[in-house]
């Protein structure tokens, strides 16, 4: 297949590097990932003004009605530079699930406010025991004359700190693991810090992001985003395109690795040559170098089809999601075996990279899961 960026893709690819490498060098992220934000609100509201949070919102709701593909451009760039502001969560899971899912009142009063940084959201699904199936829930949704509550535990809520609305996958009716009787709920994420019936539970992952767990308890909704019980086609459409996303991420975060292995290779000097010099560091840095081509194919591919049919869509990104686990592990280990025991060490970005492409590597499903998802896809 031949791919090429048009002439906007490759202004937009240009800029946003341009960008981050003035202002997210890495002794930069690792001030700002030890401050209690994890990010700064500066950074956000300039990403809201150069447009990249509207780029793949609707035009009628203020954004510039991309494609996934232009999302993927901004997605490597991010992964490059590891950046930490809440993107993924609020605009590729908060309004790909409203765009999914929500009404045309629902759509008009959140999405421009997305796109001008004036909120974030934040997508509550994992829960203990429920492994990578989403549809293995037991937060429960209960209807009654004053609205809908919400009543349960949610771990691993990515962004939550942050956040100002929830996005809840709660049951509304069935068993705990049907994928019928599933439903989308807007929860005010404010009160988690006290009263309504939510309370939060902070953390900083090891990859420096911040989570919460948070358990509901008769929270009450302010929405409900589509049907109730029928929100399975929707999430399984929006997480397909945030493994898009993750995918690219993880392909910058790979080639920053690959080039920062490669420099070093070519300065640190054994036996008074420069181990760059040396075949075996020769054939790890071609190898380390494949994989990262070969995720790059498979993370166009997946964004290529994010908007395919379904089956089309989940083939293409379960393929992407084993070849990011198999790829950024090899890749990760490959750099820091080359590094030495420094790799590891906080002052340097190698065992940064490692840690961010175990986590993307394990969000949504990891490489065993999706090898399985792959093989039924297809039988």
């Amino acid at each position: 297949m031949d791919f090429q960026l048009s002439e906007e893709q490759t202004l937009l690819a240009d800029s946003v590097e341009s960008w981050l490498q003035d202002k997210y060098d890495f002794d930069r992220w690792r001030k700002l990932v030890k401050t209690d934000l994890g990010y700064t609100e500066e950074n956000w509201k300039t990403m809201a003004e150069l447009g990249w949070l509207g780029i793949s919102l609707p035009e009628d709701a203020g954004g510039l009605g991309g494609s996934a593909v232009d999302t993927m451009l901004l997605a490597e760039r991010f992964g490059r530079h590891m950046v930490a502001e809440p993107y993924f969560s609020t605009v590729i899971l908060g309004a790909g699930l409203i765009q999914a899912a929500g009404d045309a009142g629902q759509k008009a009063e959140w999405l421009p406010a997305i796109g001008e940084g004036k909120a974030k959201w934040a997508f509550a699904h994992a829960e203990h025991g429920s492994r990578f199936a989403l549809n293995e829930v037991r937060t429960k949704a209960v209807k009654s004359s004053d609205g809908w509550t919400l009543s349960g535990k949610k771990i691993v809520v990515w962004d939550a700190p942050s956040a100002d609305r929830l996005i809840v996958l709660a049951r509304s009716a069935g068993g705990d693991t049907d994928e019928k009787g599933l439903g989308l709920f807007v929860v005010d994420a404010s009160s988690a810090s006290g009263g309504a019936g939510v309370a939060r539970h902070d953390y900083r992952t090891v990859d420096n992001r911040r989570a919460s767990d948070i358990q509901f308890d008769h929270a009450p909704v302010l929405a409900v985003l589509g049907d109730p019980a029928n929100a399975m086609p929707a999430v399984e459409a929006v997480v397909d395109q945030a493994i898009a996303f993750m995918a690219s991420e993880a392909v910058g975060a790979m080639a920053a690795l690959h080039e920062t292995t490669l420099a070093y290779a070519k300065t640190r000097k054994q036996f008074g040559r420069a181990i760059g010099e040396f075949q075996v560091i020769q054939h790890r840095l071609v190898d380390m170098m494949m994989q990262v081509e070969s995720a790059r194919s498979l993370a166009l591919l997946a964004s290529l089809k994010a908007a395919a049919e379904p089956k089309e869509r989940a083939k293409a990104a379960a393929a992407a999601k084993v070849q990011l686990g198999r790829s950024g592990r090899f890749v990760g280990q490959q750099a820091v075996q080359v590094h030495g025991g420094m790799g590891m060490t906080d002052e340097l970005n190698v065992g940064h990279y490692m840690k961010r492409l175990m986590m993307l590597d394990t969000t949504f499903g990891n490489a065993d899961h999706h090898q399985r998802r792959f093989a039924a896809l297809s039988d």
